[in-house]
């Protein structure tokens, strides 16, 4: 991989197929995506702000993620989240919720789902996931935070 990060639509689905890729070519245990936390992710010249003063998120609220690994995505959300998370996945048969995990000491639900179907389509899926679950807008900037 020689990019790290993505801030357009084409460019962030192009970031998560190759992300996909580079992992299963390393064999690494996952890769993970990683939403920029702030209030406008990319300017006009496609540069991260330098200040998110106006962010209506809490900058010290860890950023939305997306693990990939063997098969399987993994990611934490809310209940109102796993809502949108299911109803997502009805549009995308070859994924299935596998596991849903509630640990004591943190708020939210851990969600494994099977994800069998090749980078470019996987891709689509978590792009979709960081838009319609965790409400990210149209030019947010995400991270490749471990391949």
């Amino acid at each position: 991989m020689t990019r790290f990060d993505a801030a357009t639509p084409e460019e962030r689905q192009k970031l998560f197929a190759e992300g996909v890729v580079a992992h299963r070519e390393r064999a690494s245990p996952f890769v993970t995506f990683e939403a920029h936390v702030g209030a406008s992710d990319a300017s006009d010249d496609g540069e991260t702000p330098e200040s998110d003063a106006e962010s209506d998120e809490d900058p010290d609220e860890a950023p939305p993620w997306v693990q990939f690994g063997d098969g399987t995505l993994n990611l934490d959300c809310t209940d109102a989240e796993l809502d949108d998370l299911k109803s997502l996945l009805g549009e995308f048969p070859a994924f299935k919720i596998d596991d849903l995990t509630r640990p004591e000491e943190a708020e939210g639900v851990n969600v494994r789902v099977s994800a069998l179907a090749d980078s470019n389509r996987v891709a689509q899926c978590v792009e979709r996931i960081f838009r319609e679950v965790y409400d990210r807008p149209d030019e947010y900037r995400v991270w490749v935070a471990a391949v």
